[in-house]
């Protein structure tokens, strides 16, 4: 437990410092609690921080060299398409087909009402999807095609249900 003060801070305020009295020697002189201290430093050096005439030069690295001809290759990053079976090719095509009815069907139902800015931002996200899923099936990669048709789809029908 913490002792309590024994001056009441309501009188604390009024309690003024005692000062010392300079007693004289002998000699006349005061004491001085402080001998005169002499500092003594080295000579600094000239300049401490180097100054710059000019900025720096931008540091420009050069590209490197193509040594094969077919740069449009190398500007695209590579796909790895999953292999499907026929059937499973089928069967995803027609599915990214159906989905991406039902989304257009969906959007049109939507057309000329006046929409919420979510429902406006929903709009966008499904015709996001749409366009990515056509994309993909464009370069035969169908299981993402499907996955993107089916985003659209269920956005579409949450969209229909809010109208």
């Amino acid at each position: 437990m913490r002792r309590r003060p024994d001056i009441s801070w309501a009188t604390a305020v009024q309690v003024k410092p005692v000062t010392l009295e300079h007693t004289v020697e002998a000699n006349g002189a005061s004491e001085d609690p402080l001998p005169e201290l002499r500092f003594e430093l080295p000579p600094s050096p000239g300049r401490l921080i180097p100054v710059r005439i000019a900025p720096p030069r931008p540091r420009i690295s050069t590209p490197p060299s193509a040594t094969t001809g077919n740069d449009a290759e190398k500007s695209e990053a590579p796909t790895i398409i999953p292999q499907l079976t026929p059937q499973e090719f089928a069967v995803a095509q027609q599915q990214t087909n159906e989905s991406l009815s039902i989304a257009e069907k969906n959007l049109r139902a939507a057309r000329g009402k006046t929409l919420s800015p979510t429902q406006t931002d929903l709009v966008s996200k499904i015709r996001g999807f749409m366009k990515d899923a056509r994309e993909a099936a464009q370069i035969t990669d169908w299981s993402r095609a499907r996955s993107l048709a089916k985003k659209a789809q269920v956005l579409s029908e949450e969209l229909a249900s809010s109208l």
